[in-house]
């Protein structure tokens, strides 16, 4: 009997005010008045059309990233939870994450949230210095910062993240550590801590933009690390961190290597079918390809030389065991097909080895993209 994996639904939101300086998700700058109502409509067809995929299973998590969901208005984001309420089951205790962008919320919005069923708010702090948060292109500053949570809070919105960068430019160590303390301040259960990378086709990779060397990075990191152990938060992946029962789950479906609905521009989806075979969907990056109603960029089977790779770069993300048994449960490979890559990654010392499960090593944390590029498989 073929295993399937918990289900999710990703729904992207592709607007922002101002495209960060960091960034290369699919987010698009608003320029000009858009027809929310509109794209809304274009997503639950594009649900519509991927409902066959799934055979009525049931969703167990739902996250509303982007781009700013947080700036589609009352309106327009009750038809979307309307319509995603009348075309799917949801498990009972479903988890409903919404990102927000602190320039763009107010309290009628947060309970418009909450009466909606959304029980997890992300909050894109990133830092709590004006001066980073201005050399980062963000549009809000340290105050509305505040606010924001203060607001969520207010609204009984209590299972909150707060998306937080280190290694910023000309970012010190103790205002990488006074970020966290800001945060860990508000009794935050969740801290989404992560370092920043220069991405290609940004702003700061078109600027050549400088970030600390590896001896600062590496002491952020160590200093964080240890505030974040003693304040009671527990690393549970290379970049989240959480008090008990606060673990995200709607990430941990995909680490590991869970099934996922993706509707909206530029969204991916993974879908287990009943032969066991593993289907990919692309959505069409552009909003405006998208609202002419070309939802779909391309769907392809994972090949097996495909699946190690797409299997342990979500499932090594974790920092606990990996039972062995596990790869072929979700892969429906046998372990004989990744012996040798597993044998090159212990001798390298990345992975630790027993009986009965794997584990990443703190090595193989710190060259995690070295120890993934093991487990791809010539075709």
């Amino acid at each position: 009997m073929v295993y399937l994996p918990p289900l999710s639904l990703y729904i992207h939101i592709p607007w922002c005010v101002k495209k960060c300086y960091y960034c290369d998700f699919n987010s698009h700058e608003l320029k000009k008045k858009v027809s929310y109502i509109d794209y809304i409509n274009h997503l639950l067809l594009d649900l519509k059309n991927d409902l066959h995929l799934i055979n009525d299973r049931e969703i167990c998590t739902i996250f509303i990233g982007g781009g700013t969901p947080s700036l589609i208005d009352i309106e327009s984001m009750k038809l979307l939870i309307d319509g995603i309420k009348e075309n799917l089951n949801f498990v009972s205790d479903i988890e409903i994450t919404i990102e927000i962008n602190p320039g763009t919320i107010d309290i009628d919005l947060l309970y418009f949230y909450k009466n909606q069923g959304i029980n997890r708010i992300s909050v894109g702090a990133q830092s709590f210095s004006d001066k980073h948060l201005n050399y980062l292109g963000r549009i809000h500053n340290v105050k509305e910062i505040n606010n924001a949570i203060y607001l969520v809070k207010d609204a009984g919105l209590n299972n909150i993240n707060v998306d937080l960068m280190h290694g910023l430019p000309k970012q010190s160590i103790q205002e990488a550590v006074n970020d966290l303390q800001k945060t860990i301040s508000f009794n935050i259960p969740h801290i989404s801590w992560y370092q920043l990378t220069i991405e290609p086709n940004t702003f700061f990779s078109a600027k050549n933009i400088i970030l600390p060397d590896d001896d600062v990075l590496s002491y952020i990191f160590k200093e964080g690390h240890n505030l974040l152990i003693k304040s009671g938060y527990k690393q549970y992946e290379i970049s989240n961190y959480a008090k008990p029962n606060y673990y995200c789950k709607h990430n941990l479906n995909y680490w590991y290597f869970g099934d996922y609905i993706g509707i909206g521009c530029g969204a991916h989806g993974k879908i287990t079918q009943s032969d066991g075979r593993i289907l990919r969907t692309i959505k069409t990056r552009h909003p405006q390809k998208f609202m002419q109603g070309f939802y779909v960029d391309r769907k392809y089977i994972i090949s097996d030389t495909d699946k190690p790779f797409e299997y342990f770069i979500n499932r090594f993300r974790l920092i606990e065991i990996l039972p062995r048994e596990d790869f072929e449960i979700s892969t429906g490979l046998k372990e004989k097909f990744i012996r040798s890559n597993i044998d090159k990654a212990i001798s390298h010392g990345y992975i630790i080895e027993s009986k009965k499960y794997w584990q990443i090593s703190k090595k193989g944390r710190l060259f995690l993209n070295d120890l993934l590029e093991l487990f791809l498989i010539d075709k």
